[in-house]
C-alpha cells in the first residue's frame, strides 16, 4: 500500500490550498483529461470545471470560459497540473459560498473545514492544548510529551504520527480504539504514520465527525486549520455525550408531556444545552432567552443568573452589580472553578462571544452540576422512548453512515430526523445521483404535514425503482416514525450503496450485478489463498463469532496489518470481544469505513458482517486500482480517485484480475436481504 505518499506540487504556496483529498480528486480529473486527448488546454478546462460539483450549479460553461479568458490565456494554450489549479483557485475567489443547513444541523459538526480560510484561534488552540493536557497526561506513551506549551505548534507537530488523535477519539468515545492497533513508536516510518491517521479519520467518523475534506496527507503535514478542526470536533462530542435523554433521563423535567419529549429528541445536542441553560435561567427569574452561545452570553449575566441557581452556596453578589463585562465575566469563572468546573475560556472569550469556547464551558457546567431532579415526574416518558438493544445499534450504525456520506443535513436522531423525507432523498442523490426530483421535493423547515408525505412518497417510488423489497410499505409509514421500517428501508440503501462501489470496480463482468454470495466467495478464496482452511457457509455462520476467519481475512489482503501476538483463540466471551474490537480497529486502520460494534461480531449479526467483508473487499480491490494507476503502464485511461471526489461522485477504472475472475453463484448466498415487513417477529435481514 503506498496511499501515504500525497500528490506533490512544486509550488508549496499552491499546495497549501488543497487538502490532499482535493489534491487527488483533481489530479485524477486531470490525469484523465491529459490520456484522452493526449494534452490539456485552457480550452478543456471549462467542461472540465463546470462538471465539478464546487461551480456546477454556479456557472455556466460560457461564463467559465470569460473568466479564463480574462488572463490573455489562448486557448489552444497547453497547461500542466498547476496551471489547472491556479486556475481553479482563480474561479473559487469568485464564487460566495452560501449558507444553509436545517434548523437541525449540528453547527460544530457540519462546519465543512475549508482550504482558503487558514486563520486559526488561539484561544481555541489554548483551550483544547489545556483539555489534552488533563485528559492525556497520565496516558503511558503520551505522557513523555505533555503537558504541551499552548504558545508553541507543539500540538500539530505531536499530531503528526496520529498518536494524540487516536487516543483522543478513545478519551470521546472510551472503547472506540483497539489501542493495541495504533503504532506507538518514538520513531514510525510512513506506512506506520499513515496506519494511524487512517484508523484515526475512519475511528473519527464512526463517533459523528465530519471529515469529508481531510485526508491522511493533511494530519502527516500537520495543517493547523485542518488538525484544530479534528480536534474541536472530537472533544465537543465527549463535551455534548451527555446531552441526550439515554444518557441524561433527567432531561425531561425540561418537557411537559410526551409530544414535547419527542421534539427534545429531535434536537440536536447544542439546542438541548440552550433549552436547559434557559430553563434554569427562567427559573432564576432571567427574562432574556439565550439564543446562541455568542452574542447573547457577551456581557456575562446570563452566566452569573445561571451560577447562582445552580451553585448558590458560591455565590457573588457583587457579580451582577459589576458593570464592567470583562470584570464581570473575570467573576463568573472565578465561580464556575469554586464548582470544580474546568475553565475552557478566558474573560475575554467570554466578552468577544466565542461560541465554540462558550458552548464547551457550557457543556462543563452542565456535567459537573445540572440542577435537575432524579425523580422527574416525567421520566416515564423517557422509559417509554427507550429502544431494544438491537434497534439502538442500528439506528447508531445507520445514523453514523448517513453522516459519512457528505450531505448537506446532519443526522442527530435518525428516527426523528428522517421522517420529513428530506435526509432518505439527500442519501438517494448520493449513492445514485440523478434519481431525485428536487422540484418534487420540499425542504426543511415543513410545516405542512402533507408535503412530508410526498417527501416520502417520492423515496419509496426511488426505491422501488432501484429494486428494493419495498411491500406493503408507504411514505406514511416513515412520516409516522415506523421504526422497523425505517431501519428496513436504510439497510437496503446502505447494502445498495455498498454493492454499487463493488460493481464500479468490477467493470470487465459486463455489469452483472455484484450479490451477497459473490463476496462470500471473494473471502473464502481469499484466506484460502494464504493456504489457511477456515472457510464459512454463510454470513450467519456461528464460527465468525470468535473472530479468527475476519482476521485471517485481514491478514490475506493485507499481511502485516494483523499482530497474531495479539490474537486470542475466541473461546470465552471475554477471548471474542478482544478479537472483535481489534478487528474493528484493524480494518478502519487499513482504510475500512465501518460503524458496527464488537458485540455484532460476538453475536454474528448477518448485516453487520456483510458490511464488514465487503469494505474490506472494497479497500483490497482498491488497492489493484492504485497499483495499476501507479504503473507506467500506457493503457491506464481510467478516472481513479480511491478518494472521496470534489465532484461529489466516487471515481474508480476499470479492473482486471481478482475482480474479473470473481465466481458468481447466486445458489451459494442466502444472505441477499429485504425488507421482509409483514414478518414481525424478525428484524429486516435477520435469522
Amino acid at each position: 500500500m503506498s496511499s501515504y505518499v500525497g500528490v506533490l506540487v512544486s509550488d508549496q504556496w499552491l499546495q497549501s490550498q488543497f487538502t490532499q483529498v482535493e489534491l487527488r480528486s483533481l489530479k485524477s480529473r486531470f490525469t484523465s483529461l491529459k490520456n484522452q486527448n493526449g494534452k490539456v488546454t485552457v480550452g478543456d478546462l471549462p467542461p472540465l470545471m463546470g462538471k465539478l460539483k464546487a461551480f456546477r450549479e454556479m456557472y455556466t460553461e460560457e461564463e467559465i470560459r470569460r473568466v479564463l479568458g480574462e488572463s490573455g490565456s489562448n486557448l489552444t494554450d497547453e497547461i500542466d497540473f498547476e496551471t489547472f489549479l491556479q486556475a481553479y483557485l482563480n474561479l473559487q475567489s469568485r464564487t460566495t459560498p452560501t449558507q444553509g443547513g436545517t434548523k437541525n444541523s449540528s453547527s460544530f459538526l457540519k462546519a465543512t473545514t475549508t482550504t482558503l480560510l487558514h486563520t486559526i484561534s488561539e484561544s481555541e488552540k489554548a483551550s483544547y492544548v489545556a483539555h489534552i493536557n488533563s485528559y492525556l497526561g497520565d496516558d503511558p506513551f503520551l505522557s513523555q510529551y505533555l503537558p504541551l506549551d499552548p504558545s508553541t505548534n507543539d500540538l500539530f507537530d505531536l499530531a503528526k504520527d496520529g498518536v494524540l488523535l487516536c487516543k483522543l477519539i478513545n478519551v470521546a468515545v472510551p472503547g472506540t480504539i483497539d489501542e493495541r492497533a495504533i503504532n506507538t513508536k518514538r520513531i514510525i516510518n510512513p506506512w506506520e504514520r499513515n496506519e494511524n491517521h487512517t484508523l484515526c479519520l475512519n475511528s473519527a467518523k464512526a463517533i459523528g465527525c465530519t471529515v469529508v475534506n481531510i485526508g491522511t496527507q493533511d494530519l502527516v503535514e500537520g495543517r493547523p486549520h485542518l488538525v484544530l478542526g479534528l480536534i474541536s470536533q472530537i472533544i465537543k462530542i465527549q463535551l455534548l455525550a451527555d446531552l441526550n435523554l439515554k444518557k441524561t433521563p433527567q432531561l425531561v423535567e425540561l418537557v411537559d408531556d410526551s409530544q414535547e419529549v419527542e421534539e427534545l429528541l429531535s434536537l440536536p445536542p447544542e439546542k438541548v444545552l440552550l433549552k436547559w441553560m434557559n430553563f434554569h435561567l427562567q427559573k432564576a427569574g432571567y427574562n432574556k432567552p439565550v439564543t446562541n452561545f455568542s452574542s447573547d452570553l457577551k456581557d456575562g449575566e446570563a452566566y452569573a443568573y445561571l451560577l447562582n441557581v445552580l451553585a448558590p452556596e458560591y455565590c457573588n453578589p457583587s457579580t451582577l452589580d459589576t458593570k464592567d463585562p470583562t470584570g464581570r465575566a473575570k467573576l463568573v469563572l472565578d465561580h464556575a472553578e469554586r464548582m470544580d468546573c474546568k475553565r475552557y475560556l478566558t474573560p475575554k472569550d467570554i466578552v468577544d462571544g466565542s461560541s465554540n469556547l462558550n458552548l464547551a464551558f457550557v457543556a462543563q457546567i452542565f456535567h459537573q452540576r445540572n440542577g435537575l431532579s432524579t425523580d422527574s415526574k416525567g421520566m416515564s416518558f423517557a422509559e417509554i422512548m427507550t429502544d431494544d438493544v438491537q434497534t439502538s445499534r442500528e439506528e447508531r450504525c445507520f445514523r453514523l453512515w448517513i453522516n459519512s456520506l457528505g450531505i448537506s443535513t446532519y443526522v442527530n436522531n435518525l428516527f426523528e430526523d428522517v421522517r420529513n423525507g428530506w435526509v432518505l432523498l439527500e442519501v438517494l442523490d448520493k449513492i445514485s445521483p440523478g434519481s431525485v426530483n428536487w422540484k418534487q421535493a420540499s425542504k426543511p423547515p415543513i410545516k405542512m404535514p402533507f408535503r412530508k408525505v410526498e417527501n416520502c412518497n417520492q423515496v419509496i417510488r426511488i426505491g422501488k425503482q432501484l429494486k428494493f423489497s419495498l411491500v406493503n410499505i408507504a411514505g406514511n409509514d416513515i412520516v409516522q416514525g415506523n421504526k422497523k421500517l425505517i431501519l428496513a428501508l436504510l439497510w437496503q440503501l446502505m447494502r445498495f450503496n455498498m454493492l454499487q462501489l463493488l460493481k464500479k470496480l468490477r467493470s470487465r463482468s459486463q455489469g452483472k450485478e455484484i450479490t451477497d454470495a459473490d463476496i462470500l466467495n471473494w473471502a473464502n478464496k481469499k484466506v484460502k489463498s494464504t493456504g489457511r482452511n477456515s472457510q464459512i457457509e454463510s454470513f450467519k455462520d456461528k464460527r465468525l463469532s470468535n473472530g479468527i476467519f475476519l482476521l485471517e481475512l485481514l491478514s490475506a489482503v493485507e499481511p502485516r496489518v494483523v499482530n497474531w501476538n495479539l490474537v486470542t483463540k475466541g473461546e470465552s466471551d471475554e477471548e471474542k470481544k478482544l478479537n472483535a474490537t481489534y478487528i474493528i480497529s484493524v480494518a478502519r486502520k487499513l482504510g475500512c469505513s465501518i460503524f458496527l460494534l464488537p458485540e455484532d461480531i460476538m453475536e454474528v449479526n448477518q448485516k453487520m458482517i456483510l458490511t464488514l467483508v465487503a469494505s474490506i473487499m472494497y479497500w483490497s480491490l482498491q488497492q489493484l486500482v492504485e497499483d495499476a494507476e501507479s504503473s507506467p503502464s500506457p493503457a491506464t485511461t481510467g478516472d481513479v480517485s480511491p478518494a472521496p471526489s470534489i465532484s461529489g461522485e466516487d471515481e474508480s477504472s476499470s479492473l482486471s484480475g481478482e475482480v474479473s475472475n470473481l465466481s458468481f453463484d447466486d445458489a451459494t448466498s442466502d444472505t441477499t436481504v429485504s425488507s421482509q415487513v409483514e414478518n414481525e417477529g424478525n428484524p429486516v435481514g435477520d435469522d
